[in-house]
């Protein structure tokens, strides 16, 4: 059985409060995007001579973490402990760049929680897969139902945003990551908490023209000054016409929203990774 986990960006990321446990209140707008991995998982054979209940084989884009590490194991491994599943094969194709910003890994891990729900008829629910992706990290929850969706707290509590007030349907979306990696813990030790004065779930019910100006994300400020190059990355996607640029969660992709089929100079993003996605 195979399924397509997909990616997100974040509409506005805005650090409200820091929490008690060390974490940090969050508001954002999650926006799902058609690019996807591919998971696929098939029963293993009894006899098949290996230790481990589920193994893992990645092809597609190079992954640095061992194979128990990986998010779609522990998913596999967190359901294990409370329902009866067989040993499985899980072949993962990566088209979702890592260190991004995109979600893949958090999202590969939701879907593998849906496939085994569905494929060996544990008949979960969303609400209690939700809680089960929580557990593997914040933003996991989201990628069960990949609808749009105001999340507050650490990412984790979330609020759906209806397709009837706000689509960004039929736009294109560029996204364009260096080849740099973010320190989420250095991203943070940055961050000055502030409440925003309108939220991000308002304004992305304006016109995509009006959000230049009030949809921010509090992360770019301190990593644009550690790695200026991603600074230079949404200038040059503005400069490019893109409507509107903002660098995703703590980065390193930087996406761009643009009415129609965008002329992108790709000289402008030298050794970067580049899609054109039409929503």
């Amino acid at each position: 059985m195979t399924i397509f986990p997909c990616a997100k960006v974040n509409l506005g990321l805005n650090v409200v409060s820091r929490r008690p446990d060390g974490y940090h209140n969050l508001e954002t707008v999650f926006y799902p995007i058609p690019l996807y991995d591919a998971l696929e998982v098939h029963r293993m054979d009894a006899n098949f001579p290996t230790e481990v209940n589920c193994d893992l084989k990645v092809t597609g884009m190079e992954i640095d973490s061992r194979e128990a590490d990986n998010l779609v194991v522990r998913a596999y491994q967190l359901l294990a402990k409370d329902f009866e599943l067989p040993r499985v094969h899980t072949h993962l194709f990566k088209q979702i760049p890592s260190q991004a910003g995109l979600g893949g890994g958090s999202s590969d891990a939701a879907f593998m929680i849906r496939l085994l729900d569905e494929h060996f008829h544990i008949n979960m629910g969303n609400p209690m897969m939700e809680e089960y992706a929580a557990r593997l990290g914040a933003d996991c929850a989201f990628f069960i139902t990949a609808e749009p969706a105001f999340a507050q707290g650490i990412g984790n509590e979330l609020e759906p945003v209806s397709a009837e007030d706000f689509s960004l349907a039929g736009m294109y979306m560029v996204l364009v990551k260096p080849d740099v990696a973010v320190s989420t813990r250095e991203a943070y030790s940055k961050i000055v908490p502030r409440k925003p004065q309108k939220s991000c779930r308002d304004i992305v019910l304006q016109p995509v023209e009006t959000w230049r100006e009030e949809l921010i994300n509090d992360f770019e400020e301190s990593i644009f000054a550690i790695h200026p190059e991603i600074g230079e990355i949404k200038e040059n996607l503005y400069k490019n016409g893109a409507i509107y640029a903002q660098m995703t969660g703590s980065g390193s992709c930087v996406f761009a929203l643009f009415h129609g089929v965008p002329s992108i100079n790709e000289d402008d993003f030298p050794d970067c990774y580049q899609n054109v996605l039409q929503l």
